[in-house]
């Protein structure tokens, strides 16, 4: 019987044999890899990557479709988590070999969840070795665009500090069933060393990027007034007429690590 796609999963299942290889191709597995599929689906791209691999992980919240892949698929093969993968502890699966970044991750993310479900895995970006994903064009955009843009914005510095990103393909909406009314794309996504990392208080780093595209049509000594004074921005090289849009990532981190260096309470 024919799944009856549900809205409230944002699903929309990719039929597109060619871009099946074309995602494939990009994501390279190997016959050893710890792989895990976000939203499985129909199983279009499972098929393809357990012909490659000697077990895969998914995490599917659909109770019809879970049924439908566990029929096709052994569970010595297949390993389904059942459940929302925004409250997936994506940490499980690595076990004992945390400190070691074996875990990949792909997906063709439903568009309702896509960005919580983005800062979801950056939590465990130390454990991740890459990650491929199909978003909305539109997002993809934000998360890859440079200072200046109108795409720019707190989505950008967040992923842009903790991940190198890259757009690879564009997909077509014909290439899903049912057809979505947006274009789609493939992005990769290879977490930075830990120890490259500068901010000194991830907390207070993200505090400040969202204030300050929390009216990004303002000037930075309005929407951080709060946590800085302008001559305190002055000193750290940033101009206090600019909008948060003309900030690159160091400059967030050098604003955050002044402010953690002050003892400044953000709370």
């Amino acid at each position: 019987m024919k799944h009856v796609p549900r809205k409230r999963f944002g699903q929309n299942f990719l039929v597109s044999p060619g871009v099946v290889a074309k995602i494939l191709a990009a994501i390279a597995p190997q016959h050893d890899d710890m792989l895990v599929e976000i939203g499985p689906g129909l199983g279009a791209l499972t098929g393809p990557l357990l012909d490659r691999l000697a077990h895969l992980h998914a995490v599917e919240i659909d109770r019809d479709l879970i049924a439908r892949l566990r029929e096709r698929y052994p569970a010595e093969r297949l390993t389904i988590h059942e459940g929302d993968a925004l409250q997936f502890d994506f940490a499980v699966l690595t076990g004992s070999r945390q400190q070691t970044p074996l875990l990949r991750v792909v997906g063709n993310l439903p568009y309702n969840i896509s960005t919580p479900l983005l800062f979801h895995l950056a939590e465990y970006a130390g454990q991740i070795s890459d990650m491929h994903f199909m978003l909305q064009k539109e997002v993809v955009d934000r998360m890859v665009s440079p200072p200046g843009g109108p795409e720019y914005g707190r989505l950008s510095v967040m992923l842009q500090y903790r991940y190198e990103m890259e757009r690879l393909f564009l997909v077509p909406p014909g290439a899903f069933d049912p057809v979505p009314k947006v274009a789609s794309a493939i992005v990769r996504m290879i977490p930075k060393p830990l120890a490259g990392l500068a901010a000194c208080d991830p907390a207070v780093f993200a505090k400040v990027v969202t204030a300050a595209f929390g009216q990004r049509r303002k000037m930075l000594r309005n929407t951080l007034r709060e946590m800085l004074a302008e001559a305190e921005l002055v000193a750290l090289n940033i101009k206090p007429t600019a909008r948060a849009e003309e900030l690159g990532v160091a400059e967030f981190v050098r604003i955050a690590n002044a402010l953690t260096a002050r003892g400044a309470s953000l709370s």
